[in-house]
């Protein structure tokens, strides 16, 4: 049967896939349009199996909202070229809409993809667009937030993705307030609404790394500390004789002491610093140094310990500028999206595979 070019033209239009996949499709089945679509359907489908195994570490995120209620979500692409396609970011806003309007609570660890993908005809859609644009695509995640106001922002044209939810408030002062801090959330990245939320073994930690990180930094401790490191170093002569005479030279002005040190001789100030751990825990100039090492690193982490980005004196925290707008206003609960974290990301050489495909 003789396939006409309006045939394939109508076809290509109703399911998006390439001229002569849609005129094979068509010659399979004698021009029944029903089941050319089924063909390609299927195609479709193995040709995503195919490229399941691939690596998809690029995208967007995309966030719908009614009202209270917002969502962010994460769709993920093998390549950038592909998260600037308008059919690509098409199905990345139908994902964060249908999460939307499917009540799932989604996480950030993808809980509840399997689920959405099952609603209106999402996994169907994300087969063909995988077969129309060429690329393995993966909904990778989502989260829904719900509170008395909720603000939201993208950034970067969809490389990140910002809700904010608040409580105790939902005027316009509220919701600008909120828009402010969801651009500083995708700035800052804190992982934390206060420091308050921050389990107690993650601070443990943080203070141990904190520790260990100031003893192999012999030339940031306390200088009581550093100079008894010094002495032993060269009393017991652990260093070489040009490091020691370097020393002796230098002594009189220590701040530019370590530009002249070799590495052998500061790698081993760091292991005496190491030995001696328990020592200098219990020393109280110590002990100082590492919990204002890590409150400033807390402050870094916790939104509302963060030095506020719009503050005028440049000193304003999060905290106290949210209590300005109103004292009633507290923040909830935050999600920040950032397409790509966490995931191994596929290093491409461009030469090596035009060579491969100039020899093949």
């Amino acid at each position: 049967m003789a396939i006409s070019a309006a045939d394939v033209k109508t076809l290509r239009e109703m399911t998006g896939a390439g001229m002569m996949d849609c005129k094979k499709a068509l010659t399979e089945t004698d021009g029944d349009m029903d089941a050319a679509v089924e063909v390609l359907r299927k195609s479709g489908a193995a040709k995503a199996v195919k490229k399941a195994s691939r690596i998809a570490a690029e995208g967007i995120c995309r966030i719908a909202c009614d009202g209270n209620k917002a969502v962010v979500a994460e769709v993920n692409s093998e390549t950038d070229f592909v998260a600037k396609n308008e059919v690509f970011q098409e199905f990345v806003q139908k994902v964060a809409d249908t999460a939307l309007a499917s009540g799932l609570q989604g996480g950030k660890d993808g809980e509840d993809v399997a689920a959405l993908l099952e609603k209106d005809g999402l996994n169907d859609l994300l087969i063909e667009k995988t077969a129309k644009i060429g690329e393995k695509l993966s909904v990778r995640r989502f989260q829904r937030v719900e509170a008395d106001v909720v603000a939201t922002y993208i950034h970067g044209g969809g490389r990140i993705g910002v809700i904010v939810a608040g409580e105790g408030a939902s005027d316009d002062a509220a919701k600008e307030a909120l828009s402010n801090i969801a651009m500083q959330v995708a700035a800052m990245t804190p992982q934390y609404v206060s420091r308050n939320d921050i389990p107690a073994d993650e601070v443990a930690k943080l203070k141990e790394i904190t520790i260990d990180s100031a003893l192999n930094d012999p030339a940031s401790l306390p200088k009581p500390i550093l100079q008894k490191l010094l002495d032993r170093a060269v009393n017991e002569k652990l260093w070489s004789d040009e490091d020691i005479a370097i020393y002796e030279e230098k002594k009189s002005n220590m701040n530019f002491l370590f530009n002249f040190l070799s590495k052998e001789a500061i790698a081993k100030l760091a292991e005496l610093a190491m030995a001696g751990k328990s020592e200098y825990l219990s020393d109280k100039i110590f002990s100082g140094l590492v919990e204002g090492r890590v409150s400033k690193n807390i402050k870094d982490i916790s939104l509302m310990d963060q030095v506020y980005v719009k503050a005028e004196d440049g000193k304003q925290t999060v905290g106290k500028y949210i209590e300005s707008v109103n004292k009633s206003l507290k923040i909830a609960k935050f999600v920040r999206f950032e397409v790509g974290e966490g995931m191994e990301k596929k290093n491409e050489d461009f030469a090596a595979e035009v060579a491969k495909q100039m020899n093949a």
